[in-house]
């Protein structure tokens, strides 16, 4: 099975196009070892947001000259994508046929005591006395992928049973993504299997509403119900 560590960088949120991407090659769950990297930078169809250019500090101009963004293709031959907040690069890069490995989710996970999950934050929480030598580069895509591996290998070392295959990694994670609790609306905070059930079935019926959430629900009322 393929795993790639995965990152872009972006023209911001409102119009996101890829300006740079990156990815690592991982050969093995259980040792995280790289086989490959790939960084490259696209010219994009849309203006850099200032947001945008706060974060990563590329130039429009400076992308003038590179292959346009609709030339990415994310790896054919991968079977799972591995990103902090994975589901964004996902997004950008459309969508392509892989299970996703959130470390954001993993983090939130295993450190729920945390009061910041951000891949920085979580950069200090592990390498404190080298986090900010690995972090002046944050926020250009290959700098991103490789941190993300050290989190991602840090994560795994907290668990009392690690897994020992990508698919259980992403089973894991996938676990890791169902809310505890409900996220925003009138019942913020409440935890999910507490919800008062007409609230869970508007919830339920909503189209544009978060997959995760859905499937908390549905798990919860699994759990409650009286076995036969």
């Amino acid at each position: 099975m393929n795993a790639y560590i995965f990152d872009t960088e972006t023209t911001g949120t409102a119009q996101p196009d890829i300006i740079e991407a990156a990815w690592l090659q991982i050969d093995d769950v259980t040792s995280l070892n790289v086989v490959s990297e790939f960084e490259q930078r696209y010219k994009p169809r849309h203006p850099n947001s200032l947001g945008a250019l706060a974060v990563h500090h590329i130039y429009d101009e400076e992308l003038t000259n590179c292959p346009p963004c609709t030339d990415f293709k994310f790896p054919a031959q991968a079977n799972y994508m591995i990103g902090h907040n994975v589901d964004y690069d996902w997004n950008v890069c459309g969508q392509p046929d892989v299970k996703r490995i959130c470390t954001l989710a993993l983090s939130r996970y295993a450190l729920p005591q945390l009061d910041s999950h951000s891949q920085s934050a979580l950069m200090y929480y592990f390498f404190r006395p080298h986090a900010r030598e690995r972090l002046k580069a944050a926020h250009s895509a290959l700098a991103d992928v490789h941190n993300c591996r050290y989190v991602l290998k840090k994560l795994l070392s907290l668990l009392p049973q690690p897994p020992q295959s990508w698919e259980q990694l992403w089973e894991l994670s996938e676990l890791a993504r169902l809310p505890r609790v409900m996220p925003f609306g009138k019942h913020k905070g409440t935890p999910i299997a507490e919800l008062p059930l007409d609230y869970q079935d508007w919830v339920l019926r909503q189209d544009s509403m978060d997959g995760y959430i859905k499937l908390a629900i549905q798990k919860a009322r699994e759990a409650a119900r009286p076995m036969p």
